[in-house]
């Protein structure tokens, strides 16, 4: 069960069970033994009807706990699969340009180790499970939430609390209680997961801000309707990446007033680790060929004067020329009618040597 094991097995669980491919949704298992398990429909809007979203929380691979939550809560099972979709895609996105471009191949392996990469795929995971819940509150895609009611501004008397807040109070709260937060084991590496999947949930709700549109008689604004509203993810992803990019190695030491263990950067480094950064124990590989944590950087496409040389590991490029189809010279007829020509044009592309 859910409840016996780390907080962050659990998010393992959920978030990196789950990945998408293609156009349908899979889940894959963690440590390579679990089967995949195909997904219903796509995401939708609207919530499941009657026991449908029973079925789909049976589908999914999740601790006996965990599926207890989803059969009470209709529309959790379809924001699970939003979140994967998110956190899967931003990974992808923030990472397209790097030896490491968030591959499925390797990542159990790549799970069990203290990388940098590993600290990201935790953080990026527990945000867009945050900010999917936020979202589906909001948009009454759950029936247990509703908008947020808690605006928490200044003379909020004055104002008039209108449309539909992204509620993030009641997203952190159900993650909590569905990731089954214990205390934190003595166990460094524990600890380093435990953090950075904080790290995720502190960049999500950085990116929530109050949003108001005035009301009155020639703009005077004399009432205002002002609501919560999530950042786009994409900013969250953006802002992890730099968390990535910035990551501080960490190791153990024990706290001599209270004989806990901690964690802290060595001394040596003159750095120290703050709640909002991403921590990881260990250097990570190249990934520059392949290994049990990526398949390497081979037939990967680069740009010549940015990161081909630094994606290609050194082992230079080939150029071929491609053919590429695309609108052009288009014009807008009355009313609402556009017209393209179809054009070709020729463009070369680079594609990382084998050897």
């Amino acid at each position: 069960m859910c409840s016996r094991l780390p907080r962050t097995a659990c998010l393992l669980r959920l978030i990196e069970l789950c990945i998408l491919l293609s156009h349908t949704a899979a889940y894959f298992g963690l440590t390579g033994r679990e089967p995949l398990v195909f997904l219903p429909a796509p995401f939708s809007n609207e919530p499941p009807t009657g026991k449908a979203h029973l079925k789909q929380c049976e589908q999914m691979t999740l601790a006996r706990r965990q599926k207890r939550l989803c059969r009470r809560e209709p529309g959790l099972a379809e924001t699970l699969r939003e979140s994967v979709r998110l956190s899967l895609l931003e990974c992808r996105y923030q990472f397209r340009n790097e030896r490491w471009n968030c591959s499925l191949d390797g990542r159990g392996s790549l799970l069990k180790r203290g990388f940098k990469e590993t600290a990201f795929l935790l953080a990026v995971s527990s945000a867009a499970l945050s900010h999917a819940l936020a979202k589906a509150c909001s948009s009454g895609r759950m029936e247990r939430c509703t908008c947020d009611d808690s605006p928490g501004i200044q003379h909020r008397e004055a104002w008039q609390w209108g449309v539909c807040g992204d509620n993030l109070k009641y997203s952190t709260k159900f993650l909590k209680k569905f990731l089954g937060q214990k205390r934190v084991s003595k166990d460094l590496r524990a600890q380093i997961d435990s953090h950075n999947i904080n790290v995720g949930i502190r960049a999500v709700k950085s990116g929530l801000k109050t949003t108001c549109k005035c009301h009155g008689v020639s703009g005077s604004c004399a009432v205002r309707t002002c609501w919560k509203q999530l950042s786009p993810f994409h900013d969250t992803g953006r802002l992890l990446k730099f968390r990535y990019d910035t990551a501080v190695r960490v190791l153990s030491v024990t706290n001599e007033a209270t004989g806990e263990t901690e964690l802290a950067a060595p001394r040596r480094h003159g750095q120290s680790h703050r709640s909002t950064d991403l921590v990881f124990l260990e250097d990570s590989p190249s990934f520059c060929r392949p290994s049990r944590y990526s398949p390497g950087t081979a037939g990967r496409s680069c740009a010549k004067d940015t990161s081909c040389q630094s994606l290609c590991c050194g082992r230079g490029y080939n150029t071929a020329m491609h053919l590429t189809t695309l609108s052009c010279h288009c014009q807008v007829r009355w009313c609402c009618h556009v017209e393209c020509q179809t054009c070709v044009r020729e463009e070369e592309v680079y594609t990382c040597k084998n050897t």
